[in-house]
């Protein structure tokens, strides 16, 4: 590699750096401003807060990553413009293409700390950040509470219509048991209760249909006592429960999800395909920060700056607009994580053609 590629990749590396680290301090300072009536309200410790703001940087910085890629490559792109090191370039025989490989090396570079940083760091931060959340901001149900129908075993599947996390209860419970596909006996009941003390499920207005060939028997108590193969948890899915999941946990986790029949499968599926997703973001938004960038405009490098931040926000702007219709619809979780990048990638290209010329 020549001395101008080493020079590019060490500019284009060290902006990013220092993006990151102006802008997650201006995070937590506003995200503080927003919650320090809250630490003090709940007497939240210091080192928790000291702790939750760790996890903070990862999640903020996980979360504006586009901005700060897009921030990096403008802003030291426009200064070799402004001071016409790029004319100089490529009037010197180098072509525009030979002129994007430091560029895209770097890309690499960060894809790699994207992709290994969101495989495995970030979801431990994330795990601990809503943890906090929940129990000194929120203080409430961070759980599912209306119409779960899973498949707890091969054999039987259960379904709620609401549940109460805080008294470990459930409305209009209802278990299904097969046997070769033939429903053997079925258990209906008003409620479920869990009764920590004892370790026993308490049923009300419990009903027993047992099925033998045509043979139907029915049993009712107004009260029963008794165990189930699982536990009171398994009512209700944890919303944020794949985003706190390392790459190999996160798979066993999303099989087991599919196997139960959850109604959250797709929002899981869709963290799991934005993991893969966003490190190719990277390069996608190189090429068009450096496509936007490698010329000089009239307004200098404000009008790029703005571009860029522009740009950058619509980026995540098609990313959550994607993200609800997977969670509120039966759109793919595939097309919610890809289209943003696919999207941005013709963009790419087409303003790649434009700054050849």
């Amino acid at each position: 590699m020549k001395i101008i590629d080493w020079y590019i990749i060490k500019k284009y590396l060290s902006t990013f750096v220092v993006m990151i680290m102006l802008f997650i301090p201006i995070g937590i300072m506003v995200d503080m401003a927003e919650k320090i009536d809250k630490f003090k309200e709940n007497e939240v410790p210091a080192d928790a807060i000291f702790s939750y703001y760790l996890d903070f940087t990862w999640y903020f910085g996980n979360l504006l990553f586009p901005i700060f890629l897009f921030l990096a490559v403008i802003w030291f792109t426009s200064k070799l413009a402004n001071n016409t090191e790029v004319i100089a370039l490529l009037s010197s025989g180098i072509s525009f293409s030979r002129f994007l490989r430091p560029y895209l090396v770097s890309a690499g570079i960060v894809a790699l700390f994207a992709f290994l940083s969101g495989m495995f760091i970030v979801p431990k931060s994330n795990a601990s950040y809503n943890a906090f959340i929940y129990q000194h901001i929120q203080k409430k149900s961070e759980r599912k509470t209306k119409n779960l129908y899973k498949q707890i075993n091969p054999k039987e599947y259960i379904f709620v219509s609401s549940y109460d996390p805080i008294r470990k209860s459930a409305n209009n419970f209802t278990l299904e048991h097969f046997e070769d596909n033939i429903m053997t006996f079925k258990i209906k009941a008003s409620s479920i209760r869990w009764v920590e003390k004892d370790s026993f499920f308490r049923l009300s207005a419990y009903a027993k249909r047992n099925f033998s060939g045509d043979v139907e028997t029915y049993n009712r108590q107004s009260r029963l006592d008794t165990i189930f193969d699982f536990k009171i948890e398994d009512l209700a899915p944890v919303n944020y429960k794949a985003e706190t999941l390392t790459l190999a946990p996160l798979n066993e986790f999303i099989k087991k999800e599919r196997e139960g029949g959850s109604i959250m499968i797709n929002s899981h599926l869709l963290v799991r395909h934005k993991r893969w997703s966003l490190p190719f973001s990277a390069f996608v938004l190189t090429l068009i920060g450096v496509s936007v960038s490698s010329f000089k405009r009239r307004g200098g490098m404000g009008v790029n700056l703005a571009f860029g931040i522009a740009l950058g926000f619509l980026f995540i702007f098609f990313d959550k607009i994607f993200s609800v219709m997977v969670n509120k619809s039966n759109f793919s979780p595939f097309l919610g994580a890809w289209l943003p990048v696919l999207i941005f990638g013709v963009f790419a290209i087409l303003l790649l053609r434009s700054a050849r010329r």
